[in-house]
């Protein structure tokens, strides 16, 4: 687990890296891309669900 002088060392080192102006659109970036992320494996688990369920149905 990151503790806060680990978190302060890398926001200094992102700062130095990309800059003031840059570090709102990354974030604004890393955030879409999670979201987008958590919404595709939410989507393959609701179907690896509806799967499960089908097959535990007892067919006519």
């Amino acid at each position: 687990m990151l503790g806060p002088g680990s978190i302060a060392i890398i926001g200094l080192a992102a700062l130095v890296m990309f800059g003031p102006k840059k570090l709102p659109e990354l974030g604004k970036a890393a955030g879409k891309t999670l979201r987008e992320f958590k919404h595709a494996t939410k989507g393959i688990m609701d179907d690896d669900d509806n799967n499960k369920k089908e097959s535990e149905e007892p067919k006519k």
